[in-house]
C-alpha cells in the first residue's frame, strides 16, 4: 500500500509540473486537477457447516487513488486516471482463489494492484464520449456493475457515448472490448455492446429499456418501471421482466465457433417505504432455470452479484443453480442522518424447476437472514464504519443443504 501511496503521489507531482511547463510554452496540458481516494481495511469472516475445509479470516485493505484533470485547455475535455490494490498485510487464512490456500473457505479478495482508469472524456453540450478503462454501474448494478463491495471491484475497457439533450431522456450506447478485478483473473477481453434507455415520464414513472449483449455469454433485453411516490410514506417500487438469448456476438476464433444457446427468462418486483426513518419492504425476484425442453438458467454474468439473494453469496454468479431461483424477501430497518442506518433481510429460496435431493425432487434451497449497520464514526471525517453478517441456512436440494455464516467489520475514508 506504502509503494502504491508514494506512486499516486509521485504521478500528481509529475502531472502537475508537465502542466506547468506545459504553460510556459503556451500549451497547458493539465488543469483543475482533481485528486480523490479511498482507504477501505475490513475484516472478514466466512464458516460453512459441516464442511471439510476451516473457516476462513480475512484482514484487507483497498485503496483506491485517482486523479482526475482537464486536457490540453479544451473545453469539455479531461482525461482520468485511477489505480487500485488489494493487501492482505501477509494474512492468509482463507482462499483467496490464487494464494493456494485451499483448505480454507473462500473470501475472493486477493493481493491485487490494477488500473482502474485511464480514459479520456469530451462532453459537449448535453452528449458525453468516453474511451478507456473505467467503474460502469448502470441501473441497479443487476447485469452491469463493478462489484464494489467486493475489495477487489471490476473495471470496464470501454467506448461509450452518453446523451441526455432530450430532457427526462438519457441514452447510453456502448463497446465493450475488455475488462479486469473481479471475475478475470488478471485481464478479459470480450466484444460486447451494451445499450440503455432511461426516459422519466414524472416523479411516479421512469420507464428503462436495455439490450446488453455480452460476447458468447447471451443477450439480454429487458424493461424496468420504476418510480417514487409520496402518499405519507414515501413509497419506491420497482417492476422489471427480461429475457436471455443466444449469443449474437462472439470473441476470438475458440468461441467464435461455440454454438452459444441461451434462453431463460427474469422478473423483478419490489416495494419499499420510508415511514419517517423506518424502512420496509418486499421483493420478489426470479431467475430461470433449465429443464430438458432447451431452457437454460438465468445468468447475470456482468451484476453486481452481492446485493441480490442474500449477502453469504451462496448463489453468486458460479453458483446459481440449474434449476434457477426466486427469492423472496421483507426487509425492515430504520435510518436517521444520527442513527445512520440498520437494515434486516430475511429471504425464503425456492428452484424454479425441481432440482435433485437425497429423498428425491425438491425446490427447497433455503433460507438466509442478513443484517447490516452503517454509521459515521464521530470526531472523523469522512469516515464511515460498518458492520454486517449473513446466515443462511441449508434447503434439501443437493449442494445447498450446509448452513454458512459470514460476519464483516470494515471502516471506509474517502478523501
Amino acid at each position: 500500500m506504502k509503494k502504491i501511496i508514494m506512486s499516486a503521489v509521485a504521478l500528481t507531482a509529475i502531472m502537475g509540473s508537465v502542466s506547468t511547463v506545459s504553460a510556459a510554452d503556451g500549451i497547458n496540458i493539465l488543469n483543475d486537477i482533481e485528486f480523490t481516494g479511498q482507504i477501505r481495511p475490513r475484516y472478514e469472516h466466512v464458516e460453512v457447516k459441516d464442511s471439510s475445509k476451516d473457516a476462513a479470516n480475512a484482514f484487507t485493505a483497498r485503496t483506491h487513488l485517482k486523479l482526475k484533470a482537464g486536457l490540453l485547455g479544451v473545453d469539455g475535455l479531461s482525461t482520468t486516471i485511477g489505480i487500485q490494490s488489494v493487501n492482505n498485510f501477509g494474512s492468509n487464512g482463507y482462499n483467496s482463489t490464487d494464494n493456494g490456500q485451499g483448505q480454507y473457505e473462500t473470501i475472493k479478495d486477493p493481493n491485487f494492484a490494477m488500473l482502474s482508469e485511464a480514459s479520456i472524456d469530451y462532453k459537449i453540450g448535453k452528449t458525453a464520449l468516453h474511451a478507456g478503462r473505467s467503474q460502469v454501474n448502470l441501473d441497479n448494478q443487476r447485469f452491469i456493475g463493478t462489484v464494489g463491495w467486493r475489495q477487489v471491484e471490476r473495471s470496464y475497457d470501454t467506448v461509450y457515448a452518453a446523451d441526455n439533450s432530450i430532457e427526462n431522456l438519457n441514452l447510453l450506447a456502448a463497446y465493450v472490448y475488455g475488462y479486469q478485478g473481479v471475475g478475470a483473473s488478471d485481464t478479459a477481453d470480450t466484444s460486447s455492446v451494451l445499450l440503455n434507455a432511461k426516459y422519466k415520464v414524472m416523479d411516479e414513472l421512469t420507464v428503462t429499456g436495455y439490450g446488453y449483449l455480452l460476447s458468447s455469454i447471451s443477450d439480454t433485453y429487458g424493461l424496468a418501471l420504476t418510480g417514487k411516490i409520496d402518499a405519507g410514506a414515501k413509497l419506491t417500487y420497482r417492476a422489471e421482466y427480461a429475457v436471455q438469448k443466444d449469443a449474437t456476438l462472439t470473441y476470438g476464433s475458440a468461441l467464435a465457433a461455440q454454438d452459444v444457446k441461451a434462453d431463460a427468462t427474469y422478473i423483478n418486483l419490489d416495494l419499499g417505504a420510508n415511514i419517517s426513518g423506518i424502512l420496509l419492504g418486499a421483493n420478489y425476484e426470479v431467475l430461470s432455470g433449465s429443464d430438458t425442453g432447451g431452457k437454460t438458467a438465468f445468468n447475470p454474468a456482468l451484476g453486481t452479484n452481492h446485493k441480490f439473494n442474500g449477502w453469504a453469496d451462496v448463489f453468486y454468479v458460479a453458483s446459481v443453480p440449474t434449476g434457477g431461483l426466486q427469492d423472496l424477501n421483507v426487509r425492515a430497518g430504520y435510518k436517521t442522518k444520527d442513527f445512520g442506518k440498520f437494515l434486516a433481510v430475511y429471504h425464503m429460496f425456492t428452484a424454479d424447476t425441481d432440482m435433485a435431493s437425497t429423498a428425491g425432487l425438491t425446490n427447497d434451497l433455503g433460507s438466509e437472514f442478513d443484517a447490516v449497520y452503517v454509521n459515521a464514526i464521530p470526531g472523523f471525517t469522512n469516515l464511515k464504519g460498518l458492520l454486517k453478517a449473513a446466515y443462511y441456512m441449508g434447503g434439501e436440494a443437493t449442494g445447498y443443504t450446509n448452513d454458512k455464516a459470514v460476519a464483516w467489520a470494515q471502516l471506509d475514508y474517502k478523501f
